[in-house]
Parts: C-alpha cells; structure tokens; sequence
C-alpha cells in the first residue's frame, strides 16, 4: 500500500506522463522531412533501447529462456509497436496535422475494448457500446473534417486514416502483451527486449530507405528532436506508466491518459500553429466522453450511463481495459 507522500508524488508524476506519450506526435511532425519514417523510428527504438540496457542488461541474461520461448510474440510486439506504430505513424504525419493524430489516436483504448468484445464473444453493456459509437462518431468528424460529404466523394486524408490504422495496431499490441509467459518477465526487462525486437523489424527497412532517399540526421537540431522522441516519448512515457501502475494502481493511471488529447492539441497549436477548428472541437468532445464511458470503472460508467439516459444498464459494466498511446 502506497503512503499518502508517495500517492501525491506519483499523481505529479502521471501528470507529465501524457505529456510525454502526446509529444512523439508533436516532435516528429515538428521535424518534418528532415529525417525519413523508418530511419526516424529505429533511431529512436534504437536510443531507447541503448538507454535501458545498462538497466536490464543483466535481467535480459536471467530471463534470456522465457525472453526465447516467447520470442515470436516480442517480435510481434516489435512489429505493432515500433513498426506500425513508430513507422507507420511518422509516414501519416506527413499527411496530416499532429491535431488530428493525437484526437485520432486517443482512441484505442475504445478499440481494445471492442477486439476483447470480439475474441471473447462477450456482448458490450449498453453504456460501454454507447461510448464505443460516441468515440467512433468523434473520430469520424475529425477525418472527414466536419464535411459529411467528403464521405461520399472519398475525400479522405490517406494520414488520417493511417493514424486510425495504428490505433488499431496498438490495440492489438495490449492484447497481445496479455499473456501469462510475458507476465513472468519483469516490465522493464520485457520493454527493452520488445525495443530490441522492434530494432530489428525497422532496421532493413531504414537500410533501404537510406539507400534510396538518404535522410541521415545531420544537423544539431534534428539530432535534440529524435533524442527527445527517444527520451520523451519512449523511456520517460513508458516508465512514469509503470511507475503509476506500481504506486497507485492500473485503474487510476489509466485515467490519465485522458490527458491525451488535451495536452497533444494544446502542444500542437503553440508549438507548430496548427489551427484549431470548431470540428476539432465536436471531435475531441465525443471522443472524450465516449472514451471515458467506455472504459471507466464500473461505478463512473453507471453514472454516465445515467446521465446519457440508458437507465442501470451501467451497473453490469465490467471494468474497462487500460492501455498506453
């Protein structure tokens, strides 16, 4: 049981941590060109990975059998993490604004849900399916940019829907991590193994790309963004997560995450003058309650099912499913 000093410092703490998640978005759009997608993503995997080996390098040699049997799943781990989402992403922004992407990707804790719905054949309580479709509505009213129209000329953003592609992705990934073999790995250790693994995935890739296109960071400033995408956005997220698990629990370190989008778009409007439209706005608003019913605790779902009409529906929630951007 945490003491109350150590309760306030960890809630300090998690309120940088969505801080750090939303600014892997905010920095890599901020570079822009400077650095390719996949070259990007293994400096980054790569500097992470190289921070948190004097860490765990001798946890890595203990539990080198069990990192060994389970290593197809670390390297899918590596694939959907790293991959998907660390390629795949920094591709999107290319496309798209970092606005867009934060609000866009904030949902995949709906998305977790709705695949654990899927593969355990389990029907969502009213509650929890209403902020599924009020998260989902949001999410449209951001791709199609308050323009229903676009939906029927197929005037979509290929960045948007990317971004929407890797929520989806990282979804998969917190399902995937559930298992009872990576469970007996301690966190630190499994993280810098996955980090491994994601370097491996990305490397052939960055290879070929410098091959053809070149994009090798050259200049200071390039070099601070991808230590701080490495620092920031991989190490400092992922531990002050942990960090929160430990002290204060899974359930109200989740509840941080609604930062998410909050400190993403408010990043993304002083720091590259993005604009922010009154359909950001409607967007951001139905993701945030839809999110917020569909994965609280039990006893706030039943409240806002209430307060959304659908009676004591939300009293048969069961608790929701937390997850890291």
């Amino acid at each position: 049981m945490a003491t109350s000093a150590e309760a306030r410092r960890a809630y300090l703490l998690l309120l940088v941590m969505p801080l750090f998640f939303s600014s892997n978005l905010v920095i890599a759009r901020g570079m822009g060109d400077a650095v390719p997608p996949f070259t990007l993503a293994l400096l980054r995997w790569a500097v992470a990975a190289a921070i948190l080996l004097p860490f765990t390098g001798r946890s890595l040699v203990e539990h080198r059998a069990a990192i060994v049997a389970s290593g197809p799943r670390i390297l899918l781990l590596g694939f959907l993490g790293m991959w998907i989402c660390g390629a795949g992403v920094y591709w999107a922004l290319g496309l798209t604004t970092a606005t867009n992407a934060t609000l866009i990707y904030t949902t995949s804790p709906v998305l977790i849900l709705i695949l654990e719905a899927l593969a355990l054949g389990k029907a969502l309580p009213l509650a929890r399916l209403a902020g599924v479709i009020l998260a989902m509505a949001g999410v449209m009213v951001i791709v199609l940019r308050g323009e229903p129209a676009a939906l029927l000329a197929l005037d979509l953003n290929l960045g948007d829907l990317g971004i929407a592609a890797a929520a989806l992705a990282w979804a998969v990934y917190s399902l995937v991590l559930k298992n009872h073999r990576l469970a007996a790995i301690p966190t630190l250790t499994l993280f810098a193994a996955i980090s491994l693994a994601g370097v491996a995935t990305l490397l052939p890739f960055a290879l070929v790309e410098l091959a053809m296109i070149g994009g090798w960071p050259r200049s200071l400033s390039t070099w601070i963004g991808m230590l701080g995408l490495a620092l920031f956005s991989a190490v400092g997220a992922f531990s002050l997560y942990q960090y929160g698990v430990k002290v204060v629990g899974p359930a109200i370190t989740s509840c941080f995450l609604y930062l998410l989008p909050v400190y993403g778009v408010g990043m993304a409007v002083i720091f590259l003058g993005e604009a922010f439209r009154t359909y950001h706005l409607a967007g951001m608003a139905l993701v945030l309650v839809g999110l917020i019913a569909a994965t609280a605790p039990p006893e706030i779902a039943a409240l806002v099912a209430r307060r959304l009409g659908f009676g004591r529906s939300g009293r048969e929630a069961d608790g929701g499913p937390s997850s890291t951007p």
